[in-house]
């Protein structure tokens, strides 16, 4: 009755012990891709006999014994097929037809195949199939005599089969539990032999508890990534694939050299995958905007066309962001409008528009206006003269000075330069230079309606001086339309001796008296 309970309660315990390995969320024994399996079990054998067949005694009970056993094993060539080495030492023991006890001391050595195709985490199911050798000794024979002559010590041809699972105890250690039946190509194990009279070979049934202890667990790199298989499935990835997620950059070097996520094609998440910036564009991985200019990499390369790398593609001062977001210029033009004064020029030192070529709208380009007439692009008028800079610039008046803006009207010139022949009205040839600069003007301004205006000293009868300023008039009027002026915008008008500058005392003053005046009268 003591020992019922004794054995109910084993078998209670080691139920208990198994389940709770199963269901343990702890167990990370490496199953396959490992480098060498070391492991000891305990076995309880069950012979298979003609005394547990044909022969067996009437009151038949079950006689257990014990094997130990040792084995290496390793995989061969795949992780789901694995090699087992193994040897042991045990007694199969078993009871005669007469009630008597025999026994055999066992030492089988063999080589098993493993097939365990499946990829578990806590546990790993399998099957095998073997052959080797195995010493027997048959140290106490049975009371019955054999038919047959027996040997007592012999070796014998032995064919292993069955199956077990492993059970994880941590990242190298597992329970392996397995059960099966050996096959031999002897009828001698229990002393007994009746092979000719149709009896079979001797075998045994058994089934073992052990502890495998893993060398290499979890640390082999299959997909030859630089990632052990313990790391990447600590990272969740994949350890037959060298890239997890596809982005041509292997998964070692994502976690150990780049320091990006191998389970995220774009780590930074600006639209460029982890391998295009590295192994092309040279940018940041980790970061999503590599030159800080307000403008992710992704932007930069598929829509801007800018250089990720370059905070100011088109180097005009102005950053790639600033001129997409703020100022809504080309950050690939230095010179978005045109007028030869760049971007950042534009909006920094000048602070004209630099998507307008003329910022003030008067007919001068930007760069025109700084960079050749000194003007200011952003006043129409630079000099407030009344009269645009473009107008000016065009006809040929200063457009930083105002005075040149308007001839002034009832305000007379004197053409200082122009001289006649002595009592005539021939033009000399030396007042070309004096008669050029009323030809520009005229051809300036021209709106303006002018009267030429001749003059003359004391010298001579009065009606003599009229005649003589009229005529000299009249030569710089007809001077005047020769050159291209309408003669509807010239009135040639003669005062003679009326009007003198200065007393006509002295041969210099008399000089001065003697002039033609230009004046402007509408």
């Amino acid at each position: 009755m003591v020992v019922e309970m004794k054995k109910t309660f084993t078998i209670k315990l080691l139920f208990t012990v198994v389940l709770f390995l199963v269901l343990s969320p702890n167990a990370l024994s490496q199953f396959n891709d490992y480098t060498a399996k070391l492991g000891i079990q305990g076995n309880i054998i069950l012979p298979d006999t003609e005394f547990d067949k044909d022969l067996k005694p009437s009151d038949a009970s079950y006689k257990f014994s014990g094997l130990g056993r040792a084995f290496v094993r390793f995989e061969f060539f795949t992780e789901v097929v694995e090699t087992e080495i193994g040897a042991g030492f045990g007694r199969l023991a078993g009871v005669d037809r007469n009630s008597n006890n025999w026994w055999t001391y066992i030492i089988p050595l063999d080589v098993r195949f493993i097939l365990s195709p499946f990829e578990m985490d806590v546990w790993n199911p399998y099957i095998y199939g073997g052959a080797g050798a195995m010493y027997f000794n048959n140290d106490k024979q049975p009371s019955l005599p054999s038919p047959k002559p027996v040997k007592q010590k012999a070796w014998t041809g032995i064919f292993p089969v069955g199956g077990g699972f492993e059970i994880g105890l941590s990242d190298a250690i597992a329970l392996d539990i397995n059960g099966g039946y050996t096959f031999t190509l002897s009828d001698d194990l229990n002393g007994y032999n009746n092979k000719d009279d149709g009896g079979n070979n001797d075998g045994y049934y058994y089934a073992g508890l052990g502890l495998i202890f893993v060398s290499g667990s979890g640390a082999s790199d299959k997909d030859g990534d630089g990632l052990t298989k313990r790391e990447e499935k600590e990272l969740g990835t994949d350890p037959n694939n060298p890239d997890t997620d596809g982005d041509r950059l292997q998964d070692g070097e994502e976690v150990r050299t780049i320091l990006t996520d191998p389970l995220n094609t774009d780590t930074d998440a600006d639209k460029l995958s982890d391998g295009e910036e590295v192994l092309n564009l040279k940018t940041d991985p980790n970061k999503s905007d590599t030159d800080g200019d307000g403008l992710t990499d992704g932007e930069e390369v598929n829509t801007h066309k800018t250089d990720p790398l370059k905070v100011d593609t088109d180097g005009d001062n102005l950053s790639d962001g600033d001129e997409i977001t703020k100022y809504k210029t080309n950050p690939l033009l230095d010179d978005s409008d045109g007028d030869t004064l760049k971007d950042g020029a534009e909006v920094t030192v000048h602070k004209t528009d630099p998507n307008n070529i003329d910022t003030d709208a008067e007919g001068l380009k930007d760069g025109e206006e700084v960079n050749m007439y000194r003007t200011n692009p952003l006043k129409p008028d630079t000099d407030e003269g009344t009269v645009d800079d473009f107008t000016e610039v065009n006809r040929g008046t200063n457009p930083l000075n105002p005075d040149d803006d308007v001839v002034k009207m009832d305000v007379p010139i004197v053409l200082e330069g122009i001289t006649f022949e002595t009592g005539k009205s021939d033009i000399t040839p030396e007042s070309e230079m004096v008669l050029q600069g009323a030809l520009q003007t005229m051809t300036t301004y021209q709106d303006i309606i002018v009267e030429i205006s001749g003059h003359t000293d004391n010298v001579g009868s009065n009606s003599s001086n009229q005649v003589l300023s009229q005529k000299r008039a009249d030569s710089v009027r007809f001077w005047l339309i020769q050159k291209g002026v309408s003669p509807d915008r010239i009135i040639a008008k003669g005062y003679g001796e009326e009007f003198p500058r200065v007393p006509n005392d002295t041969a210099d003053n008399k000089r001065m008296n003697r002039r033609i005046e230009f004046k402007r009268i509408k």
